[in-house]
């Protein structure tokens, strides 16, 4: 199964790709970008939905993106052309963890992004090589909302508590500035989305040829989440500023 047309379908309708809805997108980033003319990079930018918005409501910004997948990119830059922003944003296709730039940045995001870099805390040095002295960060990940299972572990990989995550966060050198916990809504509304997405793309195209194992992998998602770890799983995004040393 080709992994960018599960990615796509799934992500049909929702804002981002994380559990966030538009207001608390639209909040996150007016505590980021609100200055006025600063310069973007996201790590692991996907479609550039981040960017996108930061370009749309901020005229003075410029933004880069970098991720792995060349279809993403290309639809990123078609919607970039559409709403009037494409000569502000530059995308380029490479890892994430390994990119380079001649120049800082006043603000760099990776949400939902960490595993591209293998976890939180690599994630926030990444951003540390590329963020300007009086720059912010603005990342998300996961953490357990209460004990999970083994289920739960077995399928997302190991987290910590929401107090250790803060701490660990503060102990790396970041202090934060604002943060975001995503709600249960926002939390099975992102789930729902996927999953029907999928599923409704499947049912409409019944003569694809993907169209049963698509089927297939809404509801075996649909499962794991409802099963393995909708009660234990979490998300925080933070805005973040180094610690004076």
């Amino acid at each position: 199964m080709d992994r960018d047309k599960i990615s796509r379908l799934s992500r049909a309708g929702h804002p981002v790709n994380s559990p966030l809805d538009d207001e608390s997108v639209r909040r996150l980033l007016r505590r980021t970008v609100d200055r006025g003319g600063e310069r973007v990079l996201d790590l692991g930018c996907g479609e550039a939905a981040w960017l996108l918005r930061t370009l749309a409501e901020h005229p003075g910004v410029t933004a880069e993106g970098v991720d792995t997948s060349a279809p993403s990119l290309a639809r990123a830059r078609k919607e970039a052309a559409g709403l009037g922003v494409g000569q502000r944003l530059v995308l380029h296709h490479a890892d994430a963890a390994e990119f380079t730039s001649p120049h800082l940045f006043d603000a760099v995001l990776s949400v939902g992004a960490t595993h591209a870099f293998g976890g939180l805390l690599p994630t926030l040095d990444a951003a540390r090589r590329h963020l300007a002295p009086d720059g912010r960060v603005l990342v998300g990940d996961a953490y357990w909302e209460r004990e999970p299972g083994a289920e739960a572990r077995e399928l997302l990989g190991e987290y910590e508590d929401l107090a250790t995550t803060m701490d660990r966060v503060a102990a790396h050198g970041w202090t934060p500035v604002f943060g975001h916990l995503s709600t249960r809504q926002e939390l099975d509304d992102f789930e729902w989305y996927w999953t029907g997405s999928l599923a409704a793309w499947a049912l409409d195209h019944p003569e694809d040829p993907d169209s049963a194992e698509i089927l297939d992998i809404a509801a075996t998602h649909r499962s794991q989440w409802l099963r393995g770890y909708r009660e234990s799983f979490g998300f925080l995004t933070l805005v973040l500023r180094r610690t004076p040393a």
